[in-house]
């Protein structure tokens, strides 16, 4: 017999126990049952099969506060690990007991209760609206106004489930007056607690503009600027999403939270935290930065860059990196003042693009954000080493940009010249009639054609000379040597040889 087998017929047994006429031995029972539940989804079937919720679901409105405790544990057992499951619990007509333990006297119950209907809710928008249907928020929002910090951190947890799925189950979380009691117990000593309501907030806040400023007119900020700096991860983490969701929506709820300061606040918390933890963060620069060309500098003043820069250099994680490659690409696609601020991040960019460890999502995301910052770069000292290692779509916008930007600039020519520049894009092949090789004519044609056309006999005696090197080395003639100019005459003395 296999132990799904054994536990089954354990659960057979125990279900006449909820009958006993020994309120202890009805309690336990239903413990059990909950905690075998409660360990995994094939349990959990074999309750919902076994026909014993209907049972769970009649004695909550008869029995006292420990056996609804337990009744109301094993509904949240089961209802917590798929929406077929949950879907189960409200079959059988369960949420209607649920929400009448809500009104319970003790708070254990109500506790109980709550946690049942957040399981219930989290799964999708259809088992949240049973929720809501059955008359749950209004008595939720009764529960986060109780003196318990228990109840409080899972009635708060619940109407963040509900929140999450659509702006129309936002709207009546809204309705029943939540936001103005969530944003009251941000600064409630209690972490857990903290970071279930800024949870809430940022689920009712990331649907619409409406919802954003509803949240933001709770008088939230600076209040929340001070989450930042918690010693709990999840508290900061709950913080900045919730900033990040106010912010994605409009220019003027972004200008809203720079002036409060909160982009400085949220540069300081990515310094001060590592991983999953940076990410909100990350984001609600980049979003900020994508309103427009001011929101982009204050992101730059608040030195959001060389944390951003940090991240893309020192996370393990990709879709970290990736997201911090997006946000660069936010700040530097605006002007020109943009892009130089961020043109030392270019070669992290693009060695993360060119390598084959790195995920689909983090070369789409580098090559985004290169190719937003190279249209905006005139600091061409920044672009030079692209033409030494850059793929063929990447150095067309390269090139595409030394085109713009020599013919305007002569002391750039010049500096083209002596880096050695110039004599590397006639080294680069191109398609006759193609637009990298339109792009390479019109960098010749900022120079005289007499200078462009010494450079391939340059390149033609480096390569004499090199083929020397190889040529005294492999006889053992001392390697100084070639730098007598007096050598080439000797290998084109070779060269003729070897053409006899």
């Amino acid at each position: 017999m296999s132990q799904r087998q054994v536990l089954q017929g354990v659960i057979s047994l125990l279900r006449p126990l909820l009958l006993d006429v020994v309120p202890t031995i009805q309690q336990t029972a239903a413990l059990a049952l909950g905690r075998l539940a409660n360990y995994s989804d094939d349990l959990a079937e074999a309750v919902v099969k076994g026909d014993i919720l209907p049972q769970l679901v009649y004695s909550l409105a008869e029995q006292n506060r420990f056996y609804k405790k337990a009744a109301a544990f094993v509904l949240r057992a089961v209802g917590k690990h798929s929406p077929q499951r949950a879907q189960a619990i409200v079959d059988c007509g369960a949420l209607d007991a649920l929400v009448i333990c809500l009104e319970d006297f003790d708070p254990g119950v109500k506790e109980a209760a709550a946690w049942a209907l957040g399981c219930t809710s989290r799964h999708n928008a259809e088992l949240s609206q049973a929720v809501v249907d059955a008359g749950a928020v209004p008595l939720l929002v009764l529960c986060i106004q109780e003196p318990e910090i228990a109840l409080k951190r899972i009635a708060a947890l619940a109407l963040s489930d509900i929140s999450k799925h659509s702006p129309e189950l936002a709207q009546t979380v809204v309705d029943a007056g939540a936001i103005a009691h969530l944003a009251q117990m941000i600064l409630n000593p209690d972490a857990k607690l903290k970071h279930q309501v800024l949870s809430a907030l940022g689920q009712i806040a990331k649907h619409s503009v409406d919802l954003a400023e509803m949240v933001v007119e709770a008088e939230i900020f600076p209040v929340v600027l001070t989450c930042l700096k918690d010693k709990d991860e999840y508290v900061k983490k709950s913080a900045c999403t919730l900033i990040r969701e106010i912010a994605k929506h409009t220019p003027e709820l972004s200008q809203l939270v720079v002036n409060a300061g909160g982009v400085a606040s949220v540069t300081d918390c990515i310094g001060s935290c590592r991983g999953n933890t940076r990410l909100p963060g990350i984001m609600m620069l980049g979003y900020v930065a994508a309103h427009s060309e001011n929101l982009a500098m204050a992101v730059i003043i608040s030195k959001g860059v060389p944390q951003l820069s940090v991240c893309l250099s020192e996370e393990p994680e990709d879709h970290v990196k990736a997201a911090a490659a997006w946000a660069l690409g936010q700040i530097g696609r605006h002007t020109s003042e943009h892009a130089r601020a961020v043109t030392h991040t270019l070669p992290v960019l693009l060695s993360l693009y060119m390598s084959t460890e790195s995920s689909e999502d983090l070369q789409m995301k580098c090559k985004k954000a290169i190719k937003g910052i190279l249209p905006k770069c005139t600091y061409l000292p920044a672009l030079e080493p692209f033409l030494y290692g850059a793929p063929p779509n990447i150095l067309k916008h390269v090139l595409g940009q030394f085109s713009k930007v020599l013919p305007h600039d002569s002391k750039a020519r010049r500096l083209f010249v002596t880096s050695g520049g110039l004599k590397k894009v006639q080294e680069i092949q191109a398609d006759p009639g193609s637009l990298l090789q339109e792009y390479i004519n019109s960098i010749n044609n900022c120079y005289p054609e007499e200078v462009v056309r010494v450079l391939p006999k340059e390149f033609e005696v480096e390569r004499r000379r090199k083929r020397l090197l190889f040529f005294l080395t492999a006889h053992g003639t001392h390697l100084s040597f070639m730098s007598n100019p007096q050598c080439l005459p000797l290998l084109r003395s070779r060269e003729a040889t070897e053409a006899q």
